[in-house]
């Protein structure tokens, strides 16, 4: 279980990098670029089975955490994929859409590093 876990926290890492990366280097156009939807797709995907290997083999999991940090996956995720698709058809992706991805996974990673 150890190397899998490994695994499942580079990716979720690596999707982490990905959303705000793509922020960063649009972050005067607004935009939603397809590896910001990737790596909230990789976000989410990564969570929930880091979740279940860690139900599997903990009992002491932090459920009100974990769910937090879902929501605020789906307040990323959602704008994503909104802002990809405005994108994709050459519509204009508006500042709040495009700095609600970067910024959702940046207060995500602070609950996932600031919260006991």
């Amino acid at each position: 279980m150890t190397v899998l876990t490994s695994i499942l926290v580079f990716l979720h890492v690596l999707g982490a990098a990905a959303i705000v990366g793509g922020w960063f280097a649009t972050f005067r156009k607004s935009t939603v670029l397809p590896v910001q939807l990737w790596g909230a797709i990789a976000q989410l995907v990564t969570g929930l089975a880091l979740v279940g290997v860690l139900g599997a083999t903990h009992t002491d999991v932090n459920y009100t955490k974990i769910t937090v940090k879902l929501l605020i996956a789906m307040a990323v995720l959602i704008p994503a994929i909104i802002g990809c698709r405005k994108a994709a058809a050459k519509q204009e992706v508006s500042t709040g859409l495009a700095h609600a991805v970067g910024g959702m996974a940046l207060i995500n990673i602070a609950v996932a590093t600031l919260w006991s």
